[in-house]
């Protein structure tokens, strides 16, 4: 097993930024500044092109820290953030690129780009894992969430899949092309978010990874808006989510 090795430590806003690394991924611990107890994990996954630290990723850190007290762990994907690209990372980038300038559909080059990174990444958000549970903050036995949209999806549905120690999950916009097989083996509870008017992810195709999941209390969060405009306030309601099913409920989001 990979030990984690913290690099840098920082606090902001009640909260504790520790940058690590897990078997030479890198990844950064939000948790709360005050408190020793033992509190739940939420493990969050970023967004395609993006990184580890993203504003989304804090932003939603935040609300978990401040409002519910959680930990909360992202991992750089293969290929982004403090990870190098590879060649097959170049290839697949320059064509989604050129899908994109020539006004071509996006989707089955994402599709394909975005299976091929959870194979990777699946095994090192195991590893991941394993070394946050050793840590005494966390534990081995607490409960543990897992929060991705898009890439995020994309990692996280074969990861809740195979991954017995999440309990709960917020997935939500992408295609179900590989992952429809993949939700069918997940029962914990979900929330999933889809928006409406998405110009990349057809609305069918959006529903139809919904209803894969095996699930028997999932909830369809739709909202209109194209793809980029999921609105702020779903990362409100992923706290009171996490806060139902990770045993803090009562707690309020932050604002």
């Amino acid at each position: 097993m990979h030990s984690l090795q913290f690099t840098a430590e920082s606090s902001a806003n009640g909260m504790i930024e520790r940058d690590f690394v897990v078997g030479g991924v890198p990844g950064v611990l939000w948790s709360p500044a005050s408190g020793a107890d033992r509190a739940p994990l939420v493990l969050m996954g970023h967004g395609g092109g993006t990184h580890k630290k993203a504003p989304a990723m804090a932003g939603r850190a935040q609300r978990l820290v401040s409002g519910c007290g959680f930990h909360v762990a992202v991992i750089d994907a293969p290929g982004h953030g403090d990870r190098p690209r590879t060649a097959h990372d170049e290839r697949e980038i320059a064509e989604l690129f050129r899908a994109r300038a020539a006004g071509e559909p996006e989707g089955p080059i994402v599709v394909r780009y975005n299976a091929y990174l959870a194979e990777l990444a699946v095994p090192e958000w195991r590893a991941t894992l394993d070394a946050l549970q050793a840590l005494p903050e966390i534990g081995a036995d607490g409960p543990v969430g897992y929060f991705g949209i898009n890439m995020g999806t994309a990692i996280g549905v074969p990861l809740v899949a195979v991954e017995p120690r999440i309990t709960a999950a917020v997935l939500g916009q992408h295609w179900p092309d590989v992952l429809a097989e993949k939700a069918k083996q997940i029962t914990v509870p979900i929330e999933f978010d889809l928006q409406w008017d998405d110009e990349h992810i057809p609305r069918e195709a959006g529903l139809a990874l919904f209803d894969a999941f095996a699930s028997k209390e999932k909830t369809l969060h739709a909202n209109a808006g194209r793809h980029k405009e999921l609105p702020r306030f779903e990362a409100d309601s992923a706290v009171r989510f996490f806060a139902r099913h990770l045993g803090r409920a009562g707690v309020t989001s932050a604002t």
